[in-house]
């Protein structure tokens, strides 16, 4: 006789809202060189930089063509997360906008409209915490919601994700390649400096800090420093420090022969990365005699990629989040008053 199983009492629980699609957020670049003014006015609006400080920051991009590469990394991901969906039964649409450049998000978003989407999960390409790199995003959907009005989805934001194995797991792999071609080699973790103002009121510096433990840690307790890079604000203005080209100058002075630096602020290659570090912090080394090696991003790794699925897993299980945003967190700072240098940082 077949054994008869005892009857399982099913426990009421809280019902989760059903998301409907999953929407890539990014800060957009230009791809010609046409694009590239419109792009840093964009960035800038409402700002008062003179023209010739744009033009200063438009040659980074004309040194490479005029091209940002963070699109094609966004279609990059997109295209790589959409098997990975679909292999877990996850049939969400998804979509991309970014804050300054084509496709914008207020356009993604009438485009959603126009699909019947009604709730959408959002993931930023930013692992951080800060107001450039989290709550602007939020600012962001909330305005193109009101400009859509009524039948604007709901959003919600994916947690951070900058202690996650996913995350965590490709950096240390990347550092380990790179030291593998620079035995020795001092290593300097870096990130984009933002000013204290944002620092003081954000978890910035500490999630960086615990993400440079664990990815020297993972790759068996390598000794490091944290840097920061691609300051952009006025002189009066205090930022976080030290100048990644001033460690490189250090690093020098004690003695070392070559440097690994690892961009553990930044998921993919965008232009601080290609400029500021693979341009200008390279040229500095080459300067001072120093080998220099650049680790890899997460960009699109395997177990990144795998990430994304399992935050959006994780929200739709209805997982709390251990450390969520609070309503008052990274508020946006003060401006100073322009003195003709750049804004607070893209933190793509």
């Amino acid at each position: 006789m077949p054994v008869r199983l005892p009857r399982l009492v099913k426990h009421p629980r809280k019902s989760m809202p059903t998301y409907d699609a999953v929407l890539v957020l990014s800060f957009g670049g230009p791809e010609q060189p046409a694009d590239v003014m419109p792009f840093l006015e964009n960035v800038l609006r409402g700002r008062n930089v003179p023209r010739a400080r744009m033009e200063e920051v438009a040659e980074h991009y004309h040194h490479f063509g005029g091209r940002s590469p963070i699109n094609d990394q966004c279609r990059a991901l997109i295209a790589a997360l959409r098997p990975e969906l679909d292999a877990h039964g996850l049939r969400l649409p998804i979509y991309w906008g970014n804050r300054n450049w084509h496709p914008m998000l207020a356009d993604t978003m009438r485009q959603m409209v126009k699909d019947g989407v009604q709730r959408a999960l959002v993931f930023v390409t930013s692992a951080y915490s800060s107001y450039s790199a989290c709550r602007q995003y939020q600012e962001d959907i909330e305005r193109a919601r009101m400009a859509i009005g009524i039948g604007a989805p709901i959003f919600e934001k994916l947690r951070h994700f900058n202690s996650h194995p996913g995350f965590i797991t490709p950096n240390v792999e990347a550092l380990q390649a790179a030291l593998a071609r620079a035995p020795g080699a001092a290593v300097l973790f870096t990130a984009h400096s933002i000013p204290m103002e944002m620092a003081r009121t954000s978890k910035y510096v500490e999630q960086l800090e615990n993400a440079a433990r664990l990815i020297a840690a993972g790759a068996g307790g390598i000794a490091h420093r944290l840097v920061y890079q691609s300051r952009s604000g006025p002189p009066q203005q205090p930022w976080l420090e030290p100048d990644i080209l001033k460690a490189i100058d250090e690093v020098k002075a004690a003695g070392a022969t070559s440097v690994v630096v690892a961009p553990i602020g930044f998921i993919s290659d965008h232009m601080e990365v290609l400029y500021d570090l693979d341009y200008e912090a390279a040229g500095r080394a080459r300067s001072l005699g120093l080998g220099f090696v650049r680790a890899a991003t997460a960009s699109t790794h395997p177990r990144f990629i795998a990430m994304i699925r399992e935050l959006i897993e994780e929200r739709i299980a209805g997982v709390p989040e251990a450390d969520p945003c609070r309503q008052d967190c990274c508020p946006a700072p003060i401006r100073p008053p322009s003195t003709g240098h750049a804004p607070p940082p893209p933190a793509q």
